[in-house]
């Protein structure tokens, strides 16, 4: 009876707490409270580094009361090139290496938001997003973050939870977005139009990416097993050797270790792998690259075939397409991924238009009330200087002009400044300026297609100022390669 009554509320608070992305913005709420922390603690872009042993400390202390671990190495994974393909932290230290290298203890490390982060937390102070108390009730922090392109897909995810887990590839930004636009034009798109501008995954870490029946099935189902290699480049060394060049790892794929485990194989395996002569890496500040020397008599193209087949230059990424969409985790498709999406940014957008609404209707009201007193200006000059203190003058401003409480405390909060001629034809200018967005912004709400047409174009905007080419290439596999193998096996 106890460990009924415990396991399923502990199962459902790790999938819905901890390990799962939330479907609109990709976010696990370690990470959420992260860039929520950090725009808390002003770290823009444009401003120096801090601490992380501050950011984690505040996040911690405010949001996050689950060890300091948990919080850094989140932070860190955030801020390394090779784990995400847009980084959300902008960071300034020992990061961690794609040799497995641990980062330095967050006392040394510093860090900021990244642009694009900036981008994931836009416009939540313009109430486009639900809040709900942190764990003491002292204060409040998002349930998810606008997110203003598609960090789920973009990112991707991966993470277990209890009886569930989930592996999402990431994407290049450019390409998600033109696939987002398509479905948000045209709702009833097929997934085949969806893959011409969004083809496969792109790994931050490039590779080559083997062109299966798989990767439809994985965007379809949100199930699928990607075939990913090495990018190995054959070169002659001046002693006449073959050399085999690696300059891209496969995705989440520890290079030194990589290295360690040919050179076992190379032991064990003597007469497929004895040809290999050395193994080195030769990774410096310019980039990666790790050199497998052959010797002179060995076929290149069949120790490779060897290497694919039986080392980490291949690997397969399962991808888990699942993510928490409505209170619970739904396994879904790359094309419902993608409205569910759309379907928050159109929730943001409207919520953000709302907000702009009700500040531009009270701006205009304040505007009305000072372009009356303007025209009345000698008038409400006498009235205030007859009377004894600023509660008199409201008031007998609010009797003889029936102004609100609001225009009357403008009126009295008006610089002398603003009454020179330039100032009274500047205030007019506003006047007709808010009119004209207030009616913009009434038409935004009242048509989907306005609606849909301002995401659209913010959107385009992030694309076009973040978007970068695509790293992993995608290539059909060589069918000669498993008849080498086979003919060296026999």
């Amino acid at each position: 009876e106890v460990l009924a009554g415990s396991m399923m509320p502990y199962a459902e608070h790790v999938i819905l707490e901890r390990a799962l992305p939330r479907v609109e913005d990709g976010l696990k709420p370690v990470q959420r409270r992260i860039l929520y922390t950090m725009q808390e603690l002003g770290l823009s872009p444009d401003k120096p580094h801090r601490k992380c042993a501050r950011i984690v400390g505040d996040c911690l202390g405010k949001y996050h009361p689950h060890g300091e671990t948990s919080v850094y190495d989140a932070l860190v994974r955030m801020a390394q090139p090779f784990s995400l393909r847009g980084m959300l932290v902008d960071g300034h230290g020992n990061f961690g290496s794609i040799d497995g290298d641990n980062a330095a203890a967050m006392r040394y490390t510093e860090a900021r938001m990244s642009p694009l982060a900036i981008e994931m937390l836009r416009d939540l102070q313009k109430d486009t997003v639900p809040y709900r108390l942190n764990f003491d009730d002292t204060l409040k922090e998002p349930d998810l973050l606008p997110s203003r392109y598609p960090n789920m897909i973009v990112n991707g995810a991966s993470g277990i939870a209890v009886g569930l887990a989930t592996n999402i590839p990431p994407h290049n930004l450019r390409e998600a977005i033109a696939a987002t636009i398509l479905l948000m034009e045209k709702p009833d798109a097929t997934l085949d139009e969806v893959m011409a501008l969004m083809p496969a995954p792109d790994f931050p870490t490039g590779g080559i990416l083997l062109d299966t029946e798989e990767i439809k099935q994985a965007y379809e189902t949100g199930r699928g097993r990607l075939t990913l290699r090495a990018k190995v480049d054959v070169e002659t060394a001046k002693t006449g050797r073959h050399l085999l060049c690696i300059s891209q790892v496969p995705y989440q794929v520890n290079k030194a270790q990589m290295l360690e485990r040919i050179l076992k194989l190379s032991e064990e395996k003597k007469a497929a792998l004895g040809s290999i002569y050395d193994i080195r890496d030769e990774s410096d500040r310019s980039g990666l690259r790790a050199v497998i020397e052959l010797k002179k008599e060995a076929d290149p193209q069949t120790v490779l075939a060897f290497l694919f087949k039986y080392s980490d230059l291949q690997v397969t990424f399962g991808v888990n397409l699942v993510a928490i969409a409505g209170g619970k985790p739904v396994q879904m498709g790359l094309i419902e991924a993608l409205t569910h999406y759309i379907n928050h940014q159109k929730d943001v957008v409207k919520r953000r238009t709302a907000y702009d609404l009700e500040q531009a209707r009270q701006r205009l009201h304040i505007l009305d009330g000072l372009i009356i007193a303007v025209d009345n200006l000698d008038e409400i000059i006498a009235l205030i200087r007859a009377s004894k203190n600023a509660k008199e003058a409201k008031e007998c401003l609010i009797t003889r002009f029936q102004f609100s409480d609001a225009q009357a405390q403008a009126i009295l909060d008006l610089r002398l400044q603003r009454l020179t001629g330039l100032e009274i034809l500047t205030l007019r200018q506003e006047h007709a300026a808010t009119i004209k967005l207030i009616a913009k912004l009434e038409a935004i709400l009242r048509h989907e297609h306005r609606l849909i047409a301002v995401i659209k174009e913010e959107l385009q905007e992030i694309a076009d100022k973040y978007g970068d080419d695509r790293r992993t290439q995608i290539e059909k596999q060589d069918h000669e390669e498993h008849a080498r193998i086979q003919a060296h096996e026999a």
